[in-house]
């Protein structure tokens, strides 16, 4: 993985972000998300008061765990779940973003039982993306239930393109979130963090506006 050097801009920045949004910065978490970066970039993170840090790959969140046990990071998975790396990475993650199958959580739920899991949910259609469609959600949910895991909400990826498009995407899994009555909705990344706010994300998930352009590995 390549070093590299980079100020970390403080929380603050994107909490005003969030206040300007029209929400409550202290009712959305923010995760800071440094895939591709190393250990001393979400060292400085954590300088920069963010505490929650999100990877999507299982060896760099292990290596940074490891570099940052001291700190009392708070580690979200956001990745696809590889069921062969679970058993490594239960006893670090505090959130799982990215669950859209019954085997992913048997696999956390054999490791970890309670954990906290978000439902990940393809709200835009395209085939590329991960997660479950939105009409197969509340059966999921309830299947994972059963496995003794803590569903605390849903997560989707916007489209990609200019912020505004993200907004349909998002008021579907608010909506949905209504629906199955659970807390957290994480949405919304650093292009589209104020559309994601003003649905009603509660968690989002920052990256870009944070540390740059992801450094070529």
């Amino acid at each position: 993985m390549e070093r590299v050097k980079v100020r970390v801009p403080s929380l603050e920045t994107i909490r005003q972000r969030i206040r300007a949004a029209g929400a409550d910065p202290d009712a959305v978490r923010v995760v800071a998300v440094a895939k591709g970066f190393d250990s001393e970039v979400a060292r400085a993170a954590v300088g920069a008061g963010f505490i929650d840090l999100g990877e999507n790959r299982a060896g760099p969140l292990l290596d940074k765990a490891r570099a940052l046990a001291d700190l009392g990071v708070r580690w979200h998975f956001v990745g696809a779940v590889q069921r062969n790396k679970v058993g490594a990475l239960a006893p670090h993650v505090t959130l799982w973003h990215g669950v859209d199958r019954l085997e992913e959580g048997r696999a956390i739920a054999a490791h970890r039982p309670g954990s906290a899991v978000l439902v990940q949910v393809n709200t835009t259609g395209e085939p590329q993306k991960a997660g479950c469609s939105p009409a197969a959600t509340r059966a999921l949910v309830e299947d994972l239930r059963r496995l003794d895991l803590d569903i605390q909400g849903l997560m989707t990826v916007g489209p990609i393109g200019p912020a505004e498009a993200a907004r349909p995407a998002f008021r579907r899994l608010a909506a949905l979130r209504a629906d199955l009555g659970l807390a957290e909705l994480s949405m919304g990344m650093s292009g589209d963090l104020e559309v994601a706010v003003e649905e009603g994300a509660t968690i989002v998930r920052i990256g870009t506006a944070l540390f740059g352009p992801r450094p070529q590995t």
